[in-house]
């Protein structure tokens, strides 16, 4: 027999387990590997992008290595696992209601008070969202979606802007590594927090395996189902001002002289600061052709995608810009504003608008609704677009990530 009881430290960027473990095998054996938890409470409490991003990656990496991985979760009051992961998956969990949670992981990160005993045994943390644990003699991995609250203050809760203005610097900081789901996102970390650009890695996001084309027969059911108009534009995503849908209402108005059928449909919930976005669709006259259905379940939302006449993301800003190839892959063509990563993930296949000019807004979404033929092969072009990003691909990429920092070729 023999055992092995080393000292954690660094060498040459790599991580030696703390002086705590100790394993006993035999000569003639392997080592057990000590797993790698993911962090995955925005998919818990549904968390718009954030938690599609944490759901799909985490089933991405089980896929490779169900004992390799374990996950955590803050569960909160009303947390709910995911359905789309097994709940027999090795895990752990604590139970603080979110601000709650998010002030303790920060005071804790400036106090330098670990987290080791909520994850004893983990070799490598991973945060998938904007909030990492503080852990002792263990690498962590941060994903960081955007910086919309420094670049867009005005678009977020007081308290929200406050507290990530505080903290994001020193999680960044802190993080032996980060992942950016963006060249856009990369840039503006560098730019706004002065990080080695060599920490940061890019690791795209994608659409899951479910946004295909429908059936006819889906098609038709859906519709019917969910009472859809005839002719529609479809927005997806969470209302809140950084969406622009203001001036999306702007441009309906000015196409219905010509499309007078034309309607907007809203896939997604309400976020924060949405307000003023309803009263103008009361004062101006807009309650009957503007729908907002809310979050529309998993099974239907690429039906109802591909039941529109045309996808429009008008956003100010995206750090990614999932719903561009949401669209795509169920067969939708999209008008998109030219902001943030959103040229980074439509390529060729989106056509681009200013998300401040609502004439040209206006005259791009014209151009779809009448041209068949470019809508025709921007439809081609989309689908194809949507295959280059995979989350299967995503996951080997953060997994060399996760190798690097452990020493592992």
């Amino acid at each position: 027999m023999v055992k092995l009881n080393a000292d954690r430290k660094r060498t040459n960027g790599r991580f030696i387990p703390p002086p705590y473990v100790c394993y006993t095998f035999c000569m003639n054996e392997t080592p057990p590997l000590r797993p790698i938890y993911i962090d995955i409470s925005a998919a818990v409490h549904n968390r718009a992008g954030l938690g599609r991003y944490s759901e799909c990656i985490a089933q991405a990496l089980l896929a490779i290595g169900p004992d390799r991985f374990r996950l955590f979760y803050n569960q909160g009051k009303n947390g709910r696992f995911p359905s789309s992961i097994p709940p027999s998956t090795a895990q752990k969990s604590v139970h603080l209601g979110y601000k709650l949670w998010r002030t303790a992981v920060f005071l804790a990160q400036r106090l330098h008070i670990p987290f080791n005993k909520l994850v004893p045994d983990t070799v490598l943390f991973h945060s998938t969202e904007h909030l990492l644990m503080p852990l002792r003699n263990v690498p962590t991995v941060l994903t960081v979606h955007d910086l919309i609250y420094k670049l867009y203050p005005e678009y977020h809760k007081k308290l929200n802007y406050y507290y990530l203005n505080m903290a994001m610097p020193l999680f960044c900081k802190r993080a032996d590594a980060i992942i950016a789901v963006s060249e856009a996102t990369k840039r503006d970390i560098v730019t706004h927090y002065d990080i080695d650009p060599a920490k940061i890695h890019i690791v795209y996001e994608a659409a899951a395996p479910r946004f295909q084309p429908p059936s006819l027969e889906e098609m038709m059911e859906v519709r019917q189902r969910y009472d859809l108009p005839e002719q529609f534009l479809i927005h997806l995503g969470t209302i809140e001002p950084r969406k622009n849908l203001s001036r999306l209402l702007d441009a309906l108005k000015r196409l219905r002289h010509d499309f007078p059928d034309l309607t907007l449909v809203l896939a997604g919930g309400k976020g924060w600061l949405y307000d003023d976005f309803f009263a103008k669709i009361e004062a101006e006259g807009l309650s009957d052709v503007v729908l907002p259905l809310g979050w529309i379940p998993d099974e239907d939302l690429p039906i109802v995608l591909a039941a529109a006449s045309l996808g429009v993301q008008p956003s100010l800003y995206e750090g990614f810009g999932l719903p561009i190839l949401e669209h795509m892959g169920s067969g939708q063509v999209v008008a998109a504003s030219s902001a943030g990563s959103h040229p980074e993930v439509g390529g060729e296949a989106a056509a681009y608008f200013d998300p401040e000019d609502v004439e040209e807004m206006t005259a791009v979404i014209h151009r779809l609704l009448t041209d068949k033929e470019e809508y025709g092969r921007r439809r081609t072009l989309g689908l194809q677009q949507a295959k280059k990003f995979n989350w299967a691909r995503a996951a080997q990429e953060t997994l060399a990530i996760y190798d690097s920092l452990l020493g592992h070729s």
